[in-house]
């Protein structure tokens, strides 16, 4: 880190240690959603109440607003009472499933520290910069630093779904005042601009149940899901030639996850199934219209039903994410260069953020968004996830100095 003053120092060495003990007790607190968990306690309801108790012990006017039984949100407001800009923080409190505990090398939920990284689930992705967030803020308070206009702390559930948390968040007002959001999440400090937007699909084909040997007296779904899916590589290939590689996202891609046959029922080789689906995890980049490309697909459709009278299709779509870009010159995003390059004492990367974020619905709700965080880009929802514990402490006076920057007494 770049020391520029006394203070600066002692400010970095007490919030090094808050935040390292803040990222241990969020890890150690299990707040996988698991459906239809009878404990009022589970999925993020602990972990929120933790936060919230948190804020308010640090003299952060809270609010907790549930969103469904035992998914809260909790948000934070930092008000100088002064006229200005709004600055959010967005960090979500729920993690993916640790899998299987037993490949672990460290208890998922244990957030042990070995050789400088802190291991556990939600270390990376992203109780880390939750409390990265939550400390830089409270070490403004701490110091009594001068700023103008406000800071919304926003700490949705639901991040790694649907994004029910920020899809609430927003519909209940919070964002429509706000000028600018940080969102805290994994990039090794990039100062990420971009992500690529989402499309999911749910793609059912239905035929006729029959016996193996006697195929002529059934309608076999998997040959028509085949033919589909075949198309849809096709239309991947076109679509990649067609935009070129994006500068920070990559190549566009239109990936089938899921694949069952029957849907419902138990599974036997010499059954020919009535039912076989799949989803699709289609993900774009800004260049992209995704009206155009939902209409690409049902051309596919509707060309292979010419051909087969017995190609019975439903496609649903199960949620649509646009691409998101944010301009450089855009104050918020300014005011994360230049803390990254005054804390590191390096010249910012320029990224994009290869998946959607909670920051998707922000930007289409018109807030400018900027994706900068601790952690490895790789790591995120894999077994032994980590984060290196200096980055932590970095993060937090990047965030820390970026809220001035964003804030520094230009009152509107």
């Amino acid at each position: 880190m770049a020391v520029t003053s006394l203070k600066t120092t002692e400010s970095y060495v007490r919030d090094r240690q808050a935040v390292i003990e803040l990222t241990q007790k969020l890890v150690r607190i299990d707040s996988v959603y698991r459906e239809g968990d009878p404990d009022p306690n589970g999925n993020e309801q602990q972990v929120a109440n933790f936060v919230a108790q948190y804020l308010r012990d640090i003299g952060i006017e809270t609010h907790v607003e549930e969103v469904m039984p035992g998914r809260p949100n909790v948000i934070g407001i930092i008000d100088s009472g002064k006229p200005g800009k709004t600055l959010l923080f967005e960090g979500h409190t729920d993690v993916v499933t640790e899998g299987n505990r037993e490949a672990w090398t460290y208890d998922p939920f244990s957030a042990e520290i070995i050789d400088g990284r802190m291991y556990g689930r939600g270390t990376n992705d992203t109780k880390g910069n939750l409390a990265c967030m939550i400390t830089a803020c409270q070490s403004l308070l701490l110091d009594q630093e001068e700023f103008t206009g406000k800071i919304i702390l926003c700490i949705p559930c639901d991040e790694e779904g649907m994004m029910l948390g920020i899809k609430h968040f927003i519909k209940n007002g919070w964002a429509d005042d706000v000028d600018g959001a940080i969102i805290c999440e994994p990039e090794e400090n990039n100062v990420c601009i971009a992500q690529r937007g989402a499309i999911r699909l749910k793609v059912d084909i239905f035929g006729k149940m029959a016996h193996g040997a006697i195929s002529w007296s059934g309608i076999n779904p998997n040959w028509r899901m085949a033919r589909f899916i075949v198309e849809l590589e096709k239309l991947e290939k076109e679509e990649q030639a067609r935009l070129g590689r994006d500068p920070m996202l990559h190549w566009p891609s239109i990936t089938p996850t899921i694949l069952r046959a029957p849907v419902k029922g138990d599974a036997q080789i010499n059954v020919i199934p009535d039912h076989c689906m799949t989803t699709l995890d289609i993900r774009t980049v800004p260049a992209q219209d995704h009206d155009e490309l939902l209409g690409k697909i049902d051309t596919i459709i509707k060309r292979l039903q010419a051909d087969d009278p017995d190609f019975k299709v439903e496609l649903t779509v199960l949620d649509n994410r646009p691409a998101t870009a944010t301009a450089k010159e855009d104050p918020v995003v300014q005011a994360i260069y230049e803390a990254v390059a005054k804390v590191t004492g390096k010249e910012p990367k320029y990224n994009g953020v290869p998946g959607a974020t909670d920051g998707t619905f922000l930007h289409v709700h018109g807030v400018p968004i900027v994706t900068v965080g601790a952690g490895d880009r790789d790591i995120p929802h894999q077994i032994d996830e980590y984060v290196d514990i200096e980055e932590l402490a970095e993060t937090t006076a990047i965030y820390r100095l970026a809220a001035l920057n964003f804030l520094a007494g230009d009152a509107q």
